[in-house]
């Protein structure tokens, strides 16, 4: 007898077991920013972005500029790529900065300029091969623009003879842009 209760009751546990499954949480994080990027080790996102889709019929190019200003920082991408299409679609693709201005990124912050007036101004450079925006999808219809864009800008900080005497670094990485709206323009 002891051993049928031992055998029912190894049995009833193995069956409480197996009815017993794991809690699986599914969830998705969606970014709602249309532009958020890590600067300094600091997460960053904006509050306004502008951006537009110039077709240049003489160059026969294509110029993308987005433009996120948010807590004292702003990021600036430009890509110009040639086209002979006068439409509102842009090629998807990675661009990095080379040695001509077809790929300009620029990480920008307040100063007062000499009228008073609070101007932003490129803080430093991005050398050639320092930056990258990828263009994952378009909607041209919608006229929405997404990708990802990295970069590291440079400043070379001078003494009073002129002589280099330090160089700051920003690092501007994960960065990204979301369905970003932009004006389709002609001209």
């Amino acid at each position: 007898m002891k051993k049928i209760s031992l055998i029912a009751i190894l049995l009833s546990g193995i069956l409480f077991l197996e009815n017993c499954k794991k809690d699986t949480v599914v969830a998705t994080a969606t970014a709602t920013n249309l532009m958020i990027a890590n600067i300094k080790d600091s997460t960053w996102f904006t509050d306004t972005v502008t951006s537009s889709l110039v077709y240049n019929s003489i160059a026969k190019t294509k110029t993308f500029t987005c433009e996120g200003t948010a807590f004292n920082r702003r990021v600036t991408i430009s890509l110009t790529k040639a086209s002979g299409s006068n439409t509102s679609g842009f090629p998807l693709g990675t661009y990095i900065v080379d040695s001509t201005p077809n790929v300009a990124l620029a990480f920008s912050t307040p100063k007062r300029n000499d009228a008073g007036a609070i101007v932003y101004v490129p803080n430093g450079t991005v050398a050639p091969g320092s930056g990258t925006v990828t263009v994952t999808a378009i909607d041209s219809v919608k006229r929405e623009l997404t990708g990802t864009f990295s970069f590291t800008t440079l400043v070379n900080n001078y003494d009073s003879h002129g002589n280099i005497i330090s160089v700051s670094i920003a690092v501007i990485s994960g960065g990204g842009f979301n369905k970003v709206p932009y004006n389709f323009t002609s001209n």
